[in-house]
């Protein structure tokens, strides 16, 4: 009888012991599955970074720039012949805004053309929000901006204030560097549109006005609205992709 219930406890125990290594290989299963995924998210995310490198190694600097002062008025008369378009789109994640360029300051329509089609404002920022005033867009805190600006040169457009536009709200005028800028020559870079129902006419006839906005004013009162930080430098960036329309 003994021995019986001996080989009956030896089994049962058996039996038990089977179940609950049963249960911790599911456990470690599901652990695994778990550490799986995250070792498959991990490796994505190397990857994309891996692969954002790769671009950054793509843009490198030129030992020439593309335009240079003296050559810069007939370049940009003869691309905004050559390139007729004037309407172009402003992607942001608060939606689009589409902007009419002047015909009548064509260097600066030429040349806001002609950085469009270089892909320079792609991956650049809103980097200004002056609230109840104006947004500023052109530049940011990457790398790439600093080295797509080399590339393309430093320069000057000189003023197009004959044509007679004003800051109304919505106009789309030049940003410019105010030292050493009596011509009050504009940046090819950067630009602003007033936000203000007033306008901001204080700017007439200090800053080239080459366009409005034609749709999407409210995507720039979203914009107007975004918390800033040192600088009037948005807390979370608002980047813009810029295509051209027609």
């Amino acid at each position: 009888m003994s021995k019986h219930i001996l080989l009956l406890s030896s089994l049962l125990f058996l039996f038990f012991a089977s179940c609950e290594d049963t249960q911790k290989s599911k456990n470690i299963n599901v652990k695994t599955t778990t550490n799986s995924t995250k070792t498959d998210k991990d490796s994505s995310l190397i990857k994309k970074i891996r692969e954002e490198k790769k671009e950054e190694k793509k843009l490198v600097i030129n030992e020439e720039p593309m335009l240079v002062q003296e050559e810069l008025i007939p370049f940009l008369l003869e691309y905004g012949k050559e390139n007729p378009e004037n309407r172009i789109r402003i992607k942001t994640r608060f939606g689009d805004i589409e902007v009419t360029l002047y015909r009548d300051t064509p260097l600066h329509r030429g040349n806001f053309l002609f950085l469009t089609k270089q892909g320079y404002f792609n991956g650049t920022y809103f980097h200004r929000v002056a609230e109840g005033f104006v947004i500023q867009g052109g530049n940011s805190d990457n790398r790439e901006t600093s080295i797509k600006r080399n590339n393309i040169g430093s320069f000057l457009i000189p003023s197009e204030f004959e044509a007679g536009h004003r800051h109304t709200r919505g106009a789309f005028s030049a940003a410019k560097y105010a030292e050493q800028n009596v011509s009050k020559a504009s940046s090819p870079f950067e630009f602003f549109i007033v936000q203000s129902e007033r306008g901001a006419h204080h700017l007439d006839n200090d800053h080239t006005v080459f366009g409005r906005v034609t749709k999407g004013m409210d995507v720039v009162d979203s914009i107007n609205k975004q918390p800033v930080g040192e600088g009037e430098w948005p807390m979370q960036n608002v980047k813009m992709e810029v295509e051209i329309i027609d």
